[in-house]
């Protein structure tokens, strides 16, 4: 006697089937991101600090995913080593100067490895070449920075709102300036008086005009003057006419 009836056979086929289906389009989408199925070459640097970046992370060059981190291993006590896995068809855009830097793939995003452009006059980079390396800038040296630029405004806003209180008191020659109205006054009467002397001074000067002791000597200033306009005026239409003279 059958224990399983032909519709449990069925779905436990179609079942299997639809696991089978599953697993070879999850082999070949991981196999495409981790270039399993196109040819590859490999290149290697080097780091202080890699910084979180994790074998399996994407390496990208042109803002485009090329290859994966293979390995990382430590060389010694100052030196990571970082082996790349890159897409055989970028390897004519590889130069043998290119950088490789960490970065990340967003604000919160994992750690990915970016290769800059090299120089046009450089040479292909070969299969296993090293090249150089751009170290990356830690967030906590980052949140450092931050926290002392943080600290500096700080004191400049306190050192201000100490200034701007003493100011609204009239302590010190800045408040009492513009505090105490005496000061105001003491200078619109300074301006008036240097109004008065400025008067006082051109209308000496036209009674000197008017003095007979001075006035050959301003007639002589006067036909200087005049003598020097009428040389600019003269020197003018000589340039004109050699200027007309030129264009015919």
């Amino acid at each position: 006697m059958e224990t399983h009836t032909i519709k449990f056979k069925v779905r436990l086929g179609l079942f299997i089937a639809g696991g089978l289906v599953i697993f070879i389009v999850a082999v070949f989408i991981i196999g495409r991101q981790k270039n399993l199925f196109v040819p590859v070459y490999k290149l290697t640097t080097t780091f202080n600090n890699v910084s979180g970046l994790e074998v399996g992370n994407n390496i990208r060059f042109s803002g485009i995913n090329v290859g994966t981190v293979e390995n990382i291993k430590i060389i010694n006590d100052s030196t990571v080593q970082v082996d790349m896995l890159l897409q055989k068809n970028v390897q004519k855009f590889i130069k043998a100067d290119c950088e490789a830097a960490i970065a990340s793939a967003g604000l919160v995003g994992d750690r990915i490895l970016v290769i800059t452009h090299g120089s046009a006059e450089a040479v292909l980079a070969v299969d296993g070449q090293h090249i150089i390396s751009k170290e990356p800038v830690e967030s906590d040296a980052i949140m450092a920075s931050l926290q002392v630029t943080a600290n500096n405004a700080a004191i400049v806003s306190s050192q201000l709102a100490e200034i701007l209180i003493k100011v609204n008191s009239g302590s010190g020659t800045l408040g009492r300036f513009i505090q105490d109205s005496t000061i105001a006054e003491n200078i619109n009467q300074t301006i008036l008086n240097l109004k008065k002397s400025s008067k006082g001074l051109d209308e000496n000067m036209s009674a000197a005009k008017e003095n007979f002791l001075f006035r050959g000597y301003y007639k002589r200033k006067e036909k200087e003057a005049e003598k020097i306009k009428a040389d600019s005026v003269d020197k003018k239409a000589e340039q004109q006419k050699a200027m007309l003279k030129k264009k015919k």
